[in-house]
């Protein structure tokens, strides 16, 4: 070091003795620059900077102090007091750690152990937890600290101020202190990290179970955790006392217990596994064996025992268990059992032991229910319910213990084989027993599993020998109760019991006398042993059964058993079903009464005793006494175990699983439900019944009727075709069902098949003739409401004559029969006509015959004798039908319900026959009459809303309230039933509450959105308020519904066609043909349901006017003016007169376009021949067009003169309308034209003039005018003409000529001058004016043509297209044309190609479009 950077370090120091910390940094700075790696230079610097706040550079000087000594502690306690000034407590911590290791190195304890205090309270305020244990460790013996702190003193505990080390002497002197402390810090840091760590894997996608997680993070942190170590240390340590070893004992053991359950017993981890396995073993015998009350300790030991009995977990240790955790739950239940075994809980209690057996079984069920999951626990529970024969709980609790089982298992890696076959005889001793032989399958299973581990398991071969047994397999059986009399012998309670068995099966294996011996030793054995009665009671039935076997001569002493049997124990039950048997059949005479009271109490002790049930039930069947055999069935079914075998499992297919043992008692129960209407419960109970019994026909006919019945038609069907067959195809009540199945679901012939085949069998079977009747009847009603009338009509026919022939052949259910017969006849009246009178005919001469007189209800209404017998007319048919109703009242009924039906339908009829009759006296009467009969009716059946209904339909009109509250009351009933609010809505409609009535028609559509009066009522409601556009899109959706209403369409028709009418050639109904095909089509349906109708033909007539079909139109107005005339010949009405009038002048006007001008004229004169003289708007409409349609077909004859007479009459009766004047002049001008004199073309024009001049916007008169003075070549009289239409507005002017007609006009004229370039010029001003309208466009682009203008024709007709097909068409061929012919180079000719073949499949019979499409291919070539 030179002489000036020690001048230099020596002034900086002093310096930084007087707090000069600038001069210092200067004087040091000076040094580095000679100097630049001197090492107290540096720490100078260090401390400069840090006393000046310049940080950065002070903790650069410090480090590079560091960094040129390590060892030196000047430079590391500098920045040590730099990071804690400066809060940095990390890097303190760490500069601390290095000054520790410093001290420690040059072996200057104090040193070390004040900066170690510093280090470890720094860590305990500042750091984590895992910092902190590491700092702690350094004083533990194992630390590299350990050797230089070991040199302190003994910390004087008198004086702890003495030393400033104290706190780490007393750790050394004492390192138990330190090693609590860490486990405590690592107990709870772990416990913190598995909660944190749990809640944030739980989230995560396929994070599996909350066990699977737990163990997963237990395996991460027990794994590594330095716990074990430390509580090793706390178990070795000398300082340990008593309890805290027995708490870190319990500690560790529980640490390690859940580590084991962690690890999976595969794998990587079975030998980790294994060890830890090891050392919980060592912890559990050492707390056994030095009887430490560790809980967990006990409970893992007692449940690790690998027993096969209870016997075999040493009662000593379980009455241990209990001293020393009374309290404990699994204590309650061994105190328990105990108790109930009779076994003393305690040495010094021997001989002392409760009597009461039920207080030990009520500790064992209120203990088990907190400890579930215990093994013995399980065991004990599971042995107690099979020797109570508690054999359902047996079974629950033995498979929850081998799941408890196979569990614990897993989780402490040691199969416990003798504790699995204890779990397994109580389980399949149980199935043995429980409801047999329900689970016999499973059981043998288990005991050919128990029995391949433990061949002389007692259990197991007994409950092999049961099963055996069980199947009628004597010998078999034998062989195991035998094996088990040779293990136990006959002076245990088994071995005695296998001893009886033996006797009985070799018994029923032919050696009786052989079992009789048998039996009687065993009887022997019993007599001498107390509480066996139940046993002597058995072995003496056996007896007598077998003494029954040996003939009739020991009958009597059977009988004598049975009633030993019985003094043994009096609630024996095979003993009152053997005794029920010999009163039934070997009592000499028999005691009916005394055998049925014996199978009576037979079932009532035991619901098992099949037979007994059986023989009791087929009793209450004879009897009639269906309740009493549902109560004996259902509980023979209980009594084998129900459908679940007596185990309470929730399976989809738990039918399916168990066979029933009595099937009769399935049977008969489905039988009863399907009486009952329980129509899914029989259907339950013969399946069952069917999978017993497979091949019994009469099941699968009752099934089938129970599906058929429950609306399942297509099971049913499949089940009566199975009858069926096991029936060899001869069963008419399966072909009956089958029948009914067809009718319900609509397949009517398929029905009448499967009827006439029952009917061959059967020929005179009542209910077949009535299926079959209705069946035509349902037939009739669906081929009618199909339109096929014809079929329909032969249907109903059909109906009535199969009706007559069951009231011919049986005097039975008559009133039923004849509703169809009047239901028939009704359906047939509803016909306007008949396609075969002679059967129509026919039928009603029989049914008359068998009526006989009307009744004195109808006698004054209904006169059919005297009528002659004209039945083209269907008014006789609906007579009769009312006939039928009416008898139908008189042959009257107990059921209310049918009595109201019928006066239902007579009220109904009554109804539509006062609708057909005219106003007088009859009809008042009839009307008169069907209003008591519907009252009849609600008195009857006031529940019935379709009473209440036709009793407001009744009243609608005359009656409105009555009308109102019949409504209402119907919707208090049926407050869903749209078609009667509907109703209601119309009456409201009819007397003015529109309001009301909207409301109403909509509650209508809510509850049936198909309902189409419900649509068409407020359609009506639309019209009334004026909203006209929106009643006809009501209109037109009503008419498209399902349910079609007849004056829905009629309506719906006459308003669109009345609006075309009304709008003349307005735009929007310029295409007739797209207007009205939807009234066409509506027309159609409704003339085809209503052929009659006069009203509906002519404005069919009308529609085909408008479609051009004239000849079909004609033919229709004939038959509406056929129909007219028989009408008005009858009524005489002067409405009908009218009608009649109006619709030869229309016929007239349709010969007229046919050119058939004689017919026409007659047709015309006719009309005008009808008018009244009242000179009213109507007749004068009808007059002028008489007039003028005579006048237009004598001017086709060629009959000027008369022409002009009709036309000038026609002008002289349309004075007061101007309109209708204005189209005669024009008439009447064209005529004079057509004269050709000069006179008359002079008054053609004079005609004109004066028309326009009287209505200046006349469109028909001015374009007649302009016509006539372009043929005259009269430019002035062609510009008066159309001066006046021309100087309008726009809009007025497309308002006045919609149809353009002006401009056609003149463009015709234009070119007529050979002027095309003006007629152009009045063809652009015509698209200027309406650039939509696609007719304008077309004639445009015609001009271009005619002007070879080729490239402005595209442009011309590239705008939109329209509805109308024949103005698309057209503007379809010029674009073709024109794209064919175009120069423009940029022109695509296959567009050309293109748009003529869419015009050809618009049109291919069009030879234009096929020439159009040669040019257009020509234009590519």
């Amino acid at each position: 070091m030179s002489s000036i950077v020690k001048t230099k370090l020596k002034s900086a120091r002093d310096l930084l003795g007087k707090k000069n910390f600038a001069g210092a940094k200067d004087a040091v700075l000076q040094a580095l620059q000679y100097e630049a790696d001197n090492y107290n230079a540096n720490v100078f610097l260090g401390l400069a900077s840090l006393e000046l706040g310049e940080f950065s550079e002070g903790e650069q000087a410090y480090k590079r102090a560091t960094e040129l000594n390590p060892d030196q502690l000047l430079a590391w306690q500098g920045l040590a007091q730099f990071y804690e000034r400066t809060e940095d407590w990390e890097k303190y911590a760490d500069v601390l750690r290095r000054l520790v290791d410093i001290h420690a190195k040059s072996n200057d304890a104090v040193k070390c152990a004040e900066t170690l205090q510093k280090y470890i309270e720094l860590q305990r305020e500042r750091g984590t937890p895992t910092q902190l244990v590491d700092a702690l460790y350094l004083l533990l013996p194992d630390s590299a600290l350990y050797h230089t702190l070991s040199n302190l003193p003994p910390p004087d505990s008198t004086n702890p101020t003495s030393t400033t080390t104290f706190l780490v002497q007393t750790a050394i002197y004492n390192s138990l202190i330190v090693i609590e402390e860490l486990i405590s810090i690592l107990e709870g840091d772990e416990a913190n990290y598995t909660q944190k760590e749990f809640e944030k894997r739980r989230t995560r996608l396929n994070a599996g179970s909350a066990d699977q997680i737990r163990k997963e993070i237990g395996r991460e942190v027990w794994g590594k955790s330095r716990l074990p170590s430390l509580y090793n240390q706390v178990l070795d340590h000398p300082n340990t006392d008593d309890i805290l070893r027995r708490q870190t004992d319990s500690k560790l053991l529980r640490y390690k217990h859940q580590y084991m359950i962690s690890l999976p017993a595969s794998g990587e981890t079975m030998k980790k596994k294994e060890e830890v396995i090891k050392e919980i073993e060592g912890l559990i015998s050492g707390a056994v064996l030095l009887h430490i009350p560790d809980e967990l300790a006990w409970r893992l030991f007692l449940e690790s025992r690998n027993v096969e009995n209870i016997d075999g977990y040493d009662y000593t240790l379980l009455q241990e268990f209990m001293s020393l955790f009374p309290s404990h739950r699994l204590s309650s239940l061994l105190n328990g059992y105990f108790i109930y075994m009779q076994i003393p809980i305690s040495d010094d209690a021997e001989g002392t032991v409760i009597e009461d057996t039920d207080v030990g079984y009520g500790m064992i069920m209120e203990a088990f229910t907190s400890i579930p999951t215990s093994l013995i626990a399980a065991r004990i529970v599971s042995e107690v319910h099979l020797l109570e024969s508690d054999y359902e709980n047996a079974i629950q609790v033995a498979e929850n213990g081998l799941r408890s089982l196979a569990k614990h298992e897993q989780e402490n890696g040691k199969n416990l084989l003798n504790v699995r076959l204890g779990f397994q005889a109580i389980l399949a001793t149980s199935l043995v027993h429980l409801y047999p032989p329900k689970h016999h399958h499973r059981a043998l299973q288990l005991i050919d599993e128990i029995l391949t581990v433990s061949p002389q398991n007692i259990a197991g071969i007994l409950g092999k020998g049961y099963i055996l047994e069980s199947g009628n397999k004597w010998e078999e059986a034998a062989v195991h109760f035998a094996k088990v009399l040779e293990l136990l012998g006959d002076g245990d309670d088994k071995g005695l019991r296998a001893k009886e068995e033996y006797a009985w099966c070799i018994s029923r294996g032919g050696d009786i006398q052989g079992g009789i011996d048998s039996i009687e030793n065993v009887l022997q054995i019993l007599n001498d042993l107390e509480g066996r009665d139940h046993d002597r009671a058995r072995c003496h039935w056996r007896l007598g059964k077998c003494l029954w076997d040996l003939g009739s001569e020991k009958t009597i002493l059977g009988y004598q058993n049975f009633i030993t049997s019985l003094k043994c124990d009096p609630n024996y039950a095979p003993a009152f079903t053997s005794l029920g048997i010999y009163y039934s059949e070997y009592a000499s005479p028999p005691d009916l009464p005394r055998a049925s009271k014996c199978f009576q109490k037979a079932f009532e002790l035991d619901s098992r005793e099949a037979d007994a049930a059986h023989r009791l039930a087929k009793g209450f069947a004879d009897d009639q006494e269906w309740d009493l055999v549902e109560v004996v069935a259902q509980r023979t079914i209980d009594g084998e175990g129900g459908l679940d075998g007596g185990l309470q499992q929730v399976e989809e297919n738990v039918i399916r699983k168990y066979l029933p043992t009595n099937t009769w008692a399935w049977k008969a129960l489905g039988v009863v439900n399907l009486m009952n209407r329980n129509y899914m419960p029989a259907i339950n109970c013969l399946q069952v019944a069917l999978r017993a019994e497979p091949e019994d026909s009469i099941i699968w006919l009752r099934l089938g009727e129970a599906y058929f019945k429950s609306g399942r038609h297509s099971a049913a069907l499949k089940a009566l075709e199975r009858s069926q067959e096991l029936h060899d195809g001869n069963d008419w009540i399966c072909s009956y069902f089958t029948a009914e199945v067809y009718r319900q679901t609509g397949q009517y012939e398929d029905a009448i098949k499967q009827l006439e085949i029952a009917l061959a069998s059967k020929p005179a079977e009542l209910n077949v003739l009535y299926a079959l009747a209705q069946t035509y009847l349902d037939l009739g009603r669906a081929q009618l409401s199909d339109g096929f009338a014809a079929r329909a009509e032969s249907s109903f026919v059909e109906a009535i004559r199969r009706s007559l022939r069951a009231i011919i052949d049986s005097t039975g259910f008559r009133a039923v029969i004849w509703k169809t017969v009047a239901d028939a006849l009704y359906s047939l009246s509803t016909r306007d006509t008949f396609c075969d009178d002679v059967a129509i005919e026919s039928v009603l001469v029989d049914v008359k015959s068998l009526l006989g007189s009307p009744s004195s209800r109808i006698a004054d209404i209904i006169a059919y004798q005297s009528r002659d017998h004209s039945y083209q007319h269907t008014i006789e048919t609906l007579e009769v039908a009312i006939a039928t109703y009416d008898h139908r009242i008189d042959l009257g009924s107990s059921e209310k319900v049918a009595l109201g039906s019928a006066w239902f339908d007579f009220s109904v009829a009554l109804r539509c026959l006062a609708q057909r009759l005219p106003d007088g006296d009859r009809k008042t009467k009839v009307k008169g009459q069907a209003s008591e009969a519907v009252i009849e009716a609600i008195r009857a059946s006031p529940t019935n809303d379709t009473y209440w209904v036709a009793l407001g339909d009744l009243h609608f009109v005359d009656k409105p309230k009555v009308a109102q509250h019949a409504y209402i009351k119907a919707l208090e009933i049926d407050s869903k039933n749209a078609g009667t609010w509907t109703n209601l809505g119309l009456l409201f409609y009819h007397h003015n509450d529109f309001e009301l009535a909207n409301e109403t028609f909509y509650r209508a559509q809510s509850a049936d959105p198909d309902c189409t009066l419900a649509w068409f009522g407020q359609a009506l409601v639309a019209i009334t308020s004026g909203h006209t556009s929106g009643a006809t899109s009501i209109l037109e959706h009503a008419v498209t519904l399902a349910n079609i209403v007849p004056e829905v369409d009629f309506h719906y028709a006459s308003r669109v066609f009345a609006r075309r009418k009304e709008s003349g050639k307005n735009q929007a109904y310029s295409s007739t043909t797209e207007a009205l095909l939807p009234v066409f089509f509506v027309m159609h349906r409704y003339v085809k349901s209503r052929p009659n109708d006069p009203t509906a033909l002519h404005l069919h007539a009308l529609v085909r006017e408008s479609l051009g079909q004239l000849e079909l139109g004609i033919g229709l107005m004939n038959r509406a003016i056929a129909m007219l005339e028989a009408s008005y010949e009858q009524t005489e009405d002067v409405e009908i007169e009218q009608q009649f009038t109006i619709a030869h002048a229309n016929i007239g006007r349709l010969k007229l376009s046919l050119n058939d001008y004689e017919g026409a004229l007659g047709s015309f004169e006719n009309s005008l021949g009808l008018l009244p003289e009242e000179n009213d708007e109507t007749t004068m409409m009808l007059k002028v067009q008489g007039q003028l349609g005579s006048g237009i077909a004598h001017l086709k004859m060629g009959n000027l003169e008369s022409a002009l007479e009709s036309l000038e009459a026609a002008l002289s009766s349309a004075a007061n309308h101007s309109v209708v004047r204005g189209e005669v002049t024009v008439m009447l001008a064209q005529t004079l034209w057509a004269l050709g004199t000069l006179e008359s073309k002079d008054q053609a024009k004079t005609l004109l003039l004066t028309c326009i001049s009287t209505d200046p916007e006349n469109l028909i008169a001015i374009n007649t005018l302009a016509a006539m003075g372009i043929l005259t070549d009269d430019d002035s009289l062609i510009d008066a003409a159309l001066s006046e239409i021309l100087a309008l507005p726009v809009d007025r002017k497309l308002e006045l000529d919609p149809q353009r007609n002006v401009d056609r006009l003149l463009i015709q004229h234009s070119l007529g001058q050979n002027d095309a370039k003006k007629a152009l010029g009045v063809a652009q001003r015509a698209v200027f004016a309406d650039p939509g309208r696609l007719e304008t466009r077309n004639q445009m682009a015609t001009l271009l043509f005619q002007t070879r203008q080729l490239d402005l024709i595209i442009p011309v007709l590239s705008g939109p297209f329209t509805e109308n097909l024949l103005q698309n068409e057209t503007s379809l061929k010029l674009r073709a044309v024109a794209e064919a012919l175009s120069i423009d180079t940029k022109t695509d000719p296959r567009r050309a190609v293109q748009i003529a073949q869419k015009n050809i499949m618009i049109r291919p019979s069009d030879m234009d479009n096929w020439r159009i499409l040669t040019i257009a291919n020509a234009s590519i070539n």
